[in-house]
């Protein structure tokens, strides 16, 4: 199997690019966020996911090994296939995808193209205690079992994990951000001023 490939890159499609190694040319399926950062000429590495079938043999490339193990892992969910995986990686980078499963957080993992609210509960549910393996930097923000904050969503969700991020304790931010959304149409860029304000020392 091929884990990893570093060479130059010969061309790039809508969903595809060739990687020349050593003059071979390793044709490989990107998620579109992915081939946006390859130039024609350029120098690249990528982690590789091989994957096997009856009547293929593909290779996937990713910019990080985190992103491979995100990938593997998103599709030992029933209903998601290849396709649907690069799609919610291509929403949601590695941290944020562990966040959204921690937090239980569907409609993060639903943005992601052909991914359906009942699939992405499916995801969030069935991943939540499989995320153990995977380092995306971090280790993914969890929901403590007694905490009044609701579990947030959409913009709520982008402004805990900016908070957690930047060195909060997640349940403080949860609270935090709870307290500080006095409207639905606050913005994300609203909502983290109001919530630093909560948080800061009395």
């Amino acid at each position: 199997m091929i884990g990893y490939l570093s060479g130059r890159v010969l061309s790039v499609s809508a969903d595809t690019a060739i990687i020349d190694v050593g003059g071979v040319g390793y044709e490989v399926g990107c998620a579109p966020r992915t081939l946006q950062k390859m130039t024609v000429g350029e120098p690249v590495q990528v982690a590789v996911e091989t994957l096997v079938a009856e009547t293929f043999i593909k290779l996937v490339a990713f910019e990080t090994e985190d992103e491979r193990r995100c990938f593997r892992m998103l599709q030992s969910v029933q209903g998601v296939g290849s396709k649907a995986a690069l799609a919610i990686l291509q929403v949601l980078k590695p941290g944020a995808l562990l966040d959204a499963i921690s937090l239980g957080d569907k409609t993060a993992v639903s943005r992601a193209q052909g991914v359906g609210p009942k699939l992405a509960t499916r995801i969030v549910t069935e991943l939540k205690d499989k995320t153990a393996g995977i380092y995306a930097g971090r280790a993914p923000i969890s929901v403590p079992e007694h905490d009044d904050a609701p579990a947030p969503s959409g913009v709520a969700f982008e402004a805990v994990s900016a908070l957690v991020n930047l060195g909060y304790d997640e349940a403080l931010a949860r609270k935090a951000v709870a307290e500080a959304k006095t409207s639905d149409d606050m913005t994300v860029e609203q909502l983290i001023p109001a919530a630093l304000k909560l948080l800061a020392p009395k």
